[in-house]
């Protein structure tokens, strides 16, 4: 590594700690500014699409307050069996959210052939994996013998 980019990354490192520092000051556990990028332009492009949406649907539910009567008894209409009385915005959220939980599991029961065909393939690749290792072994050089301990010289005493 040479020293310039030891130098930059010392001063981006330097730099978040000293913005990390001013942030902390200046807006006590506001943690925004200090995610990674992607994070913050992830969390822009929410706040693009969530805002609007909101007020849409508050305009809407604003727009909607009237009642309307839901009646469950096809037979009669006069005295029905069970009816209920609600604003038409809530009827209208509620069905909304049922549609997506029946469109969820509908998807969900027409994907069950791909989940099956991917725990079978899981299945087979953790064997092949297993057999992999299993062949590795059996063919893997022998390691090379341990060094012999050293024997013990034998001391000859100096002539005198």
């Amino acid at each position: 590594m040479s020293d310039s980019t030891g130098q930059a990354r010392s001063r981006a490192s330097g730099f978040r700690e000293w913005r990390s520092a001013i942030i902390g000051r200046v807006h006590p556990g506001h943690r925004f500014l200090e995610r990674e990028p992607s994070t913050v332009l992830r969390r822009i492009v929410t706040m693009l699409i969530v805002v609007p949406l909101a007020v849409v649907i508050i305009a809407f539910a604003v727009a909607n307050r009237q009642s309307v009567t839901v009646s469950f008894d096809p037979f009669s209409a006069v005295t029905p069996a069970y009816a209920t009385t609600l604003p038409l915005f809530a009827l209208i959220f509620v069905l909304l959210i049922l549609g997506v939980l029946v469109g969820g599991v509908a998807a969900w029961i027409g994907q069950t052939k791909w989940r099956r065909a991917a725990r079978k393939l899981d299945g087979e690749v953790r064997a092949l994996h297993e057999e992999l290792d299993a062949i590795r072994r059996r063919f893997a050089p022998e390691p090379p013998p341990a060094p012999a301990e050293p024997k013990a010289y034998t001391v000859i005493p100096p002539n005198p």
